[in-house]
């Protein structure tokens, strides 16, 4: 008989965070796109959800997807703090580039003990949010609300401030370090083709840079700056622009 106690599997683990930020992302959570986030086959996600649901983690219905049940919501706040603080203390305390930190908190993640993240947390004054601008849940669970828009769809014209980058590809991060598109940037919009095509945008130094206007939609903005809490330790290390 299965202990009902036992620590749940890095897998299950995984889907929680993985259903978490899909919905947070796309407002409904496929099946399909589920399998594409995890890179398995429709199959292997339809079991994995028949389990979360069994253990009373998740619910699947055909209109509404799939959902996270209050415990498997708490389960993948937990883990997507872990995530970030780490990545906020490899980045940070080991100097590690942004480009670097992803897949070594995805390792550890699953390992953080509570006694260790407290200890991490305290160490960089209590961050809040991860060296990509991704919000860091508090310590209850609690994530702040935002409001922030794709550089995508920013009109012609505007200027904002770069908060947020959702895009975990290496290269692609490499690539906004070189175009100086990273968090607190200052960027204005000068010209966009139509059907996603590329951008024309100019930063705080008067540099007009092309971009990409699908990696577009992973640079989120706001009109005004709204600082994140700062290493209160340290100096806070600005993010390095040279690949690994």
């Amino acid at each position: 008989m299965k202990n009902k106690n036992a620590p749940l599997s890095s897998a299950v683990q995984d889907y929680l965070k993985a259903i978490y930020q899909i919905r947070c992302a796309a407002g409904v959570v496929t099946t399909t796109a589920l399998a594409a986030e995890m890179g398995v086959a429709a199959a292997s996600a339809t079991n994995m959800i028949k389990k979360l649901a069994a253990l009373k983690l998740a619910r699947h219905s055909p209109y509404r997807g799939v959902e996270l049940s209050p415990a498997g919501e708490k389960i993948a706040l937990e883990i997507v703090r872990h995530h970030r603080l780490v990545e906020a203390f490899l980045h940070e305390a080991l100097g590690m580039s942004w480009d670097e930190v992803h897949d070594e908190a995805h390792k550890l993640e699953h390992v953080l003990s509570d006694n260790l993240e407290d200890h991490i947390a305290d160490f960089l004054g209590d961050p809040t949010e991860d060296p990509h601008g991704d919000p860091i849940p508090t310590k209850a669970g609690i994530l702040g609300a935002t409001s922030h828009t794709a550089l995508a769809d920013v009109p012609i014209g505007n200027s904002v401030v770069v908060r947020r980058i959702t895009e975990q590809n290496p290269e692609h991060l490499r690539h906004f370090s070189d175009l100086g598109l990273v968090p607190n940037a200052r960027v204005t919009v000068l010209e966009r083709e139509p059907f996603e095509g590329p951008l024309r945008v100019r930063l705080e130094n008067g540099a007009a840079r092309i971009l990409d206007g699908k990696l577009a939609r992973h640079i989120w903005v706001a009109r005004h700056l709204t600082a994140p809490k700062q290493i209160q330790k340290k100096k806070t290390r600005k993010i390095k622009t040279t690949s690994a």
